[in-house]
């Protein structure tokens, strides 16, 4: 598929979705986010996709929102945002319910919806020398991107706070500390380690990663007596996929498995 503002392309069964407007610093206008949700659904929709990366263009990873996007829309910044935020809001919820699992890789800053798509990661690797700030407040402005939900989830209710209210600036070996990213990685190294990380995970039991993405979503917002029951049907309806058959018997019998996404 040809997009205008970010590439993709699906190989070994990764698909590779890189930002791609680097004079830009990668900010999000409609046009990125248009496209994102395009990409996602992409990512969802087709059966060779069993695992996603997401890497950007450029000395930057996304600087947040394109502010100068906003300040063009004069009198019409409200409906533009709307539809801004609707638009890249559903990208970030497809592929959060896709079964694939999305690794992202982060070089230099993720600042504003930078730092909210970093979180969204499943596993997010981050460059030695990248950073992160929220940085809405410092322009009069509220989190989006989904920060609010999975932030206090990663990082705690009170780091968010921090973050959001002052926009303290976090470097790598910090992110990593507070439990915002994965692991880090040499910056000359972090696409090729990513890559490599996506097609591991490609060749993995995707619908069970599914039901991990599943379970982890919304656990914190159920009781022990739902999240038990949720636990049990998404294990008994792995068990019964051809995967699931896979991993038993190859476990069973000492060899390794060979899984197929389905």
């Amino acid at each position: 598929m040809k997009f205008d503002t970010l590439e993709l392309s699906i190989e070994d069964g990764v698909a590779h979705i890189t930002l791609n407007r680097p004079e830009d610093a990668n900010s999000l206008n409609l046009d990125l986010a248009q496209d994102y949700m395009a990409a996602a659904i992409e990512c969802d929709t087709n059966p060779d996709v069993r695992a996603v990366l997401l890497t950007a263009n450029g000395k930057m990873f996304c600087a947040g929102g394109d502010l100068n996007y906003m300040k063009e829309q004069g009198d019409n910044v409200a409906p533009a945002l709307k539809e801004l935020t609707a638009i890249l809001h559903a990208g970030i919820a497809t592929l959060a319910r896709m079964d694939a699992p999305l690794i992202i890789a982060v070089n230099g800053v993720a600042a504003g919806a930078g730092m909210s798509l970093a979180a969204t990661g499943d596993l997010v690797l981050a460059g030695a020398s990248s950073r992160f700030i929220m940085a809405y407040t410092a322009a009069g402005l509220a989190p989006d991107g989904s920060s609010s939900y999975y932030l206090p989830r990663a990082i705690g209710l009170r780091r968010t706070q921090e973050l959001m209210l002052t926009n303290r600036m976090l470097n790598a070996e910090e992110a990593l500390d507070w439990g915002l990213i994965t692991t880090i990685v040499a910056d000359e190294d972090l696409v090729a380690e990513a890559r490599a990380l996506a097609k591991k995970m490609a060749k993995g039991p995707t619908k069970a990663f599914g039901q991990v993405k599943q379970l982890l979503l919304n656990s914190l917002d159920n009781s022990l007596e739902t999240q038990m029951e949720l636990e049990s049907r998404a294990i008994t309806a792995m068990g019964v996929t051809e995967d699931g058959r896979e991993g038993i018997d190859a476990f069973v019998n000492k060899r390794k498995p060979a899984y197929k996404g389905r």
